[in-house]
């Protein structure tokens, strides 16, 4: 039998942009628009009448703004919501109340000032949507898309063993996309200062990474920053790799430090896990911790996989805990995977890691 289409509701006072986001989401045979509308009440009606598996949001609308909306959709009937939005860094302030209030993900509006723009930030759109539509959401008071896939190879060789050299630094990176912003704070909150220093990938809009860190930041025993090109990797620091920039770790001398590169989308991502996860697999090797946490599609899975190869520990979230299992199951299923925990338990496996193991020599 052939697979349903994922319905979905646009709901954005602009009119030319409910016309793009439904000729981007008409383009994949697997999306249908059910309807639009042009702010909430006339989206309330709507969903009287039918129920969509994903409502895509605009925030500022006339009437009624997207987050007042979006609570009384969780309060009264959980639907996944995607914020689509044109906010600025200025009104991060907003994703994140977007974020707490039950939006499954915030994407930017989709940019049609050049065609490759346009491919990319209609690949994310539909990508958000696919992932929300397999989201678990709680309730709080015909023709086909080609789309180009690129591997780590495209930013970073593939690690091989080198000879080897003392270091006395071990760390941890992290890989983590849908649902991430809530479980990363869960993560973080709880560590103790003296931790090893964490390197972080969150599938994030360019603009915002910095603000995430902050609020990050104001809640967390360890510092937390968005990362900088040249920024050395200290214990007690926790660094989110900046939008649409893929961070690497390197070695300058005996320690660690951080590269930020432009490049294009790796696993349809940037920043890309997997990305991360290579350069740590090739510079840290048994002196890395890998994890995979909550998400959709696979970027990671194969970055883990190398890390795991080249002697790092790894583990990865899993399903009960997880928004999204689609990550950590890719990362699972092609063997990259040590050990699964719940998200309650990563802290812990973090700093038992660092207790227990010793550093080793590495390339």
């Amino acid at each position: 039998m052939p697979k349903k289409p994922i319905s979905v509701l646009i709901v954005d006072d602009s009119a030319s942009v409910r016309q793009i986001l439904t000729n981007i989401l008409s383009e994949d045979p697997e999306l249908v628009v059910m309807g639009t509308a042009s702010d909430p009440f006339v989206a309330a009606r709507r969903l009287q009448e039918e129920l969509p598996d994903v409502i895509i949001l605009d925030i500022q609308m006339p009437r009624m703004d997207g987050i007042t909306f979006l609570r009384k959709i969780m309060a009264q009937r959980p639907i996944p919501v995607v914020i689509c939005s044109s906010l600025t860094p200025e009104g991060s302030d907003l994703m994140f109340e977007a974020f707490e209030a039950g939006a499954v993900d915030i994407v930017p509006k989709p940019r049609i000032d050049t065609r490759q723009a346009l491919w990319e930030s209609s690949g994310r759109l539909r990508e958000a949507v696919k992932s929300a539509a397999r989201a678990r959401v709680r309730p709080r008071a015909a023709r086909r898309v080609i789309e180009q896939k690129l591997t780590a190879d495209a930013i970073i060789p593939p690690p091989v063993a080198t000879k080897a050299r003392p270091t006395t630094e071990r760390l941890v990176c992290i890989g983590v996309s849908t649902g991430g912003t809530e479980a990363l704070h869960d993560v973080l909150e709880v560590l103790p200062p003296n931790c090893p220093g964490i390197l972080i990938v969150q599938h994030m809009p360019q603009g915002f990474t910095a603000a995430f860190a902050r609020r990050l930041n104001s809640g967390c025993a360890i510092n937390v920053k968005e990362a900088e090109d040249g920024d050395p990797v200290l214990p007690g620091w926790a660094y989110i790799a900046p939008g649409a920039r893929h961070m690497l770790l390197q070695r300058t001398g005996l320690r660690y430090s951080i590269a930020i590169k432009d490049g294009p989308p790796v696993s349809r991502h940037r920043p890309s896990a997997d990305v991360l996860f290579r350069s740590a697999a090739q510079h840290a090797g048994a002196n890395a911790l890998g994890i995979i946490m909550t998400g959709m599609g696979d970027d990671g899975a194969r970055g883990l996989l190398e890390m795991r190869k080249l002697g790092a520990t790894t583990r990865a979230q899993d399903e009960e805990s997880c928004v999204v299992f689609g990550m950590p199951k890719e990362a699972i299923e092609c063997g990259a995977v040590e050990k699964v925990v719940s998200l309650s338990q990563i802290p812990r496996e973090i700093m038992m890691w660092q207790q227990t193991g010793q550093t080793v020599l590495t390339d």
